[in-house]
């Protein structure tokens, strides 16, 4: 069976060690979400009590294999099942939003562009890098937010497109393809 997770974080979840702790973070962005100097940015929150500072992997979307401050923040969440004919699906629910998530929904309101949202788990002992390769990349839809709460639906983009295998075999890469 192929595992998404690290090593190091797998022993995390299945020796609950007293030492570490395992983070959940979201990243949501869009081309709307804009900053005070007029670049874009993206929303990153840490499910806790207190900001971290993590690196992001290499092939991230946003400011790729840098370190990024993830904002503490109440948020549930379930990790998508793989069932057959049903495309997996992730439910979000940010608790207590603040002013600037909330003004950053309202500037993706109307535009054609899909919200997209990143799920990296982090070990509180290792932030050098997420501890799924690759960390789940959604689309998320369904979004209602009021003064309490952003809640919303993150699906798998396209998942029936997907080409299986997904990797092509060619003679250029694979060699003993020629007779």
């Amino acid at each position: 069976m192929v595992t998404l997770y690290k090593q190091a974080l797998a022993e995390a979840y299945a020796s609950n060690p007293v030492n570490d702790v395992a983070l959940d973070t979201l990243e949501i962005r869009h081309p709307a979400f804009i900053d005070d100097f007029g670049n874009p940015t993206a929303v990153r929150v840490v499910r806790g009590y207190d900001d971290i500072v993590a690196t992001l992997e290499s092939t991230a979307p946003m400011n790729a294999g840098q370190a990024v401050t993830f904002i503490a923040g109440a948020f549930n969440f379930t990790i998508p099942g793989y069932k057959e004919a049903q495309i997996p699906q992730l439910q979000i629910t940010l608790d207590n939003v603040s002013l600037e998530i909330t003004a950053h929904l309202e500037q993706a309101i109307g535009q054609l562009a899909p919200i997209e949202v990143t799920y990296r788990p982090y070990l509180l002992s290792d932030l050098s890098g997420p501890q799924m390769d690759p960390p789940i990349n959604m689309l998320l839809t369904n979004v209602t937010v009021d003064v309490f709460q952003v809640t919303g639906t993150a699906t798998l983009n396209d998942v029936h497109n997907w080409p299986f295998p997904s990797q092509v075999y060619r003679p250029d890469t694979f060699p003993g393809l020629l007779r």
